[in-house]
């Protein structure tokens, strides 16, 4: 097999994984809309069984398209996981700890990442004669899940909002709460629950055209874009020429390489710890904000490092700074904010969008990034530096702080920018039943808007974002 062939083959088996991303964000909608978002969690590991079997006897079957098989399907499995994890996380937690324990998805994605960083270890399976159990591994997470997730509830929102089973919310908040007495918990679902009775889950298109979703669905799909086009896939690609150019030995630099995983956990720790001390919003535009700092040093350090004895060394804290400064805040916060922006019904078709955005820039930045490199060799973190500094800025001006809101709250925080006033938002919901069954509701609602044209508009001046 010639040289070409091999480079193509190798193309394919790295970019197929973005592709079954995109596949499994496609398709995870009617499963959390069917199967609820723990079903479709249980669901999901049988994608990765089948991967981890194809990639594994991949060289004892001597075939290469069961290796670019089992990428795809493990794709989807990660394109499923990161809609349904965070759906699931999101709603099942308090208020009061939403954001950490949604930033324990980023954790376990950097905890992943670290694990294969040390399995790769020569000492251990990264020799030729043992990749293919390198590759079978990914089967022991989707078996402990298997062995543990079904003694949790579903999620007590969408059995309440979706399923209409009380008994069953209820006692699902009980078990996830650890007290018994919820009814401040049920009765704030309930409440949300009155807006939307028998509101039937929205699709795509509607989410499009809904005007009091719109500035949320736009900065989902900013904040989604950037979270791939940040330049942090870029770091890798020089990673082990500056730590050559340090003057670390070959052999060593797999080992000098572990401190990135190392500092990738650290940093979503903490993440995890001050996110609902500090916000969402400061983590986001700190960390893009020092991504882009970092990013113009390491330009000016890459380029001075043949003439300047101790700049590698730069170029390292540069890039330890890089990776911290992402998983501190633009590594989780992204698919926690995805479950906060939206209410129930629209829920799912945002998660479908979000993924969607996800996985296609993963795939650009896969696509493109040789291209750019190649153009523009180490002045390429120039272009990145530019994306993470303009997506700090759209986030400073658009977005809210969300810590410690209520669904609801959350909602009536973009009024403004949406230019929707209150009585606009409950009609909106109104308008989206089935049915006649609300439609004198509806008249009254939007012949009070008009009625208090003059107050919405004051409350539109005046109301912060």
């Amino acid at each position: 097999m010639d040289n070409g062939t091999l480079t193509l083959l190798w193309s394919v088996t790295v970019s197929v994984f973005a592709c079954g991303g995109l596949v499994g964000a496609l398709i995870v909608v009617p499963l959390v809309k069917r199967l609820g978002r723990k079903g479709t969690l249980l669901l999901n590991n049988a994608f990765a069984v089948v991967a981890s079997v194809l990639m594994a006897l991949s060289e004892i079957a001597s075939s290469f398209e069961m290796l670019i098989l089992g990428r795809f399907v493990v794709g989807i499995d990660a394109g499923i996981a990161l809609t349904a994890l965070p759906m699931y996380l999101g709603e099942i937690s308090p208020k009061q700890i939403r954001g950490s324990l949604g930033q324990v998805t980023a954790i376990f994605i950097c905890c992943g990442v670290f694990s294969g960083q040390v399995l790769g270890l020569p000492e251990l399976l990264g020799k030729e004669s043992t990749w293919p159990i390198l590759f079978g591994v990914i089967v022991v997470p989707a078996l402990t899940q298997l062995a543990i997730l079904p003694f949790l509830p579903e999620s007590p929102r969408f059995l309440l909002l979706e399923k209409q089973d009380t008994k069953r919310a209820e006692k699902a908040y009980q078990i996830f709460l650890g007290k018994g007495d919820v009814s401040e918990e049920i009765k704030e679902v309930q409440e949300e629950k009155k807006a939307q009775t028998n509101i039937q889950i929205t699709s795509v298109l509607d989410l499009l055209r809904n005007r009091t979703a719109r500035w949320q669905l736009i900065t989902v799909i900013i904040i989604m874009a950037c979270y791939q086009l940040c330049g942090l896939n870029a770091i890798w690609f020089y990673t082990n020429s500056i730590f050559t150019e340090v003057g670390f030995k070959k052999e060593t630099i797999p080992y000098i390489t572990l401190s990135t995983g190392g500092i990738e956990i650290v940093a979503a720790v903490i993440s995890g710890l001050v996110v609902e001390r500090l916000g969402r919003r400061p983590l986001l535009i700190g960390g893009f904000s020092s991504m882009a700092v970092f990013f113009g040093m390491l330009t000016v350090s890459l380029n001075l490092q043949k003439t300047v004895l101790w700049m590698p060394y730069v170029s390292i804290i540069c890039i330890l700074g890089v990776i911290a400064s992402f998983c501190i805040g633009p590594g989780g916060i992204p698919f926690i904010l995805t479950g906060e922006l939206f209410q129930q019904s629209d829920r799912p078709a945002a998660f479908l969008v979000a993924g969607s955005v996800n996985w296609i820039s993963n795939f650009i930045v896969g696509l493109v990034f040789p291209f750019i490199q190649e153009g523009l060799q180490t002045f390429c973190f120039l272009v990145f530096a530019g994306t993470c500094l303009g997506c700090a800025i759209y986030l400073y001006f658009i977005l809210p702080e969300t810590k410690c809101k209520t669904f609801a709250e959350i909602n009536q925080s973009f009024a403004r920018i949406n230019k929707i006033s209150h009585l606009e938002v409950k009609a909106d919901q109104l308008c989206k039943t089935e049915g006649n069954e609300f439609m004198n509701g509806e008249i009254e609602v939007l012949e009070l808007v008009n009625e208090h044209k003059k107050t919405d508009n004051e409350y539109l001046k005046t109301e912060p974002l």
